[in-house]
């Protein structure tokens, strides 16, 4: 069965490089990135996990945290986070589930047969301090993903989360938003003081009400 926007995201138990795991435990009251690559030891794998690495400070800035999935063992993952920190130039401190059974995958919906039954593809999952999942992207394994793009959904969906707005496309944290359609002139009077601009009668732009 598919995974949809407003689940709550399967519970599982786990070994990883960090230790053994139950996963509604360890994501607490923080958002998460949760994303599966295809195997260790390969080049655009390595250098996901080495940029995601450097991410820690952002992520952390947003109450967020990575933890990653592949189809290996807990053996080879510690052996490959050596070379992902050698060459990436970045340390790896979020853990990685060893996964060789493919059960948390297939929880998940991570292995798409068509694509290649042997591997995870590259599947994100974003959830929340609910444990909701809130968004969800999937490239195939030739395609390393953009974790800029994944930062800015963070950024969208918690800001979202606490205005009656929405994020037009290319938004960028700081920039003007778009207030939503079912908030009345007058109730938008109220809710934004800055001001707005009424460009269609359902597209109104305000400043980011939180800056």
């Amino acid at each position: 069965m598919s995974l949809l926007l407003g689940d709550t995201a399967p519970d599982f138990d786990a070994e990883t490089t960090e230790g053994n795991i139950s996963f509604h435990d360890w994501i607490g009251d923080d958002w998460v990135v949760f994303f599966s690559h295809p195997a260790d030891f390969t080049p655009v794998c390595t250098t996901e996990i080495g940029y995601t690495a450097k991410l820690k400070d952002k992520l952390a800035a947003r109450g967020a945290k990575a933890i990653v999935i592949s189809a290996d063992s807990l053996e080879d993952h510690k052996e490959w986070v050596k070379d992902v920190e050698e060459t990436q130039g970045a340390k790896v401190e979020f853990p990685l589930i060893a996964d060789p059974d493919k059960k948390i995958a297939t929880l998940y919906n991570m292995i798409h047969p068509n694509a290649d039954a042997k591997v995870t593809v590259r599947a994100v999952y974003v959830i929340d301090p609910k444990k909701k999942i809130r968004a969800s992207i999937i490239y195939p394994p030739s395609a390393g993903r953009n974790f800029d793009e994944i930062l800015r959904l963070i950024d969208s969906l918690q800001l979202t989360d606490g205005y009656k707005v929405a994020t037009p496309v290319n938004w960028q944290d700081g920039e003007d938003v778009i207030i939503v359609p079912s908030v009345s002139n007058e109730d938008a009077d109220k809710m934004f003081p800055k001001g707005y601009k009424t460009i269609k009668p359902y597209l109104r732009t305000t400043a980011q009400p939180n800056k």
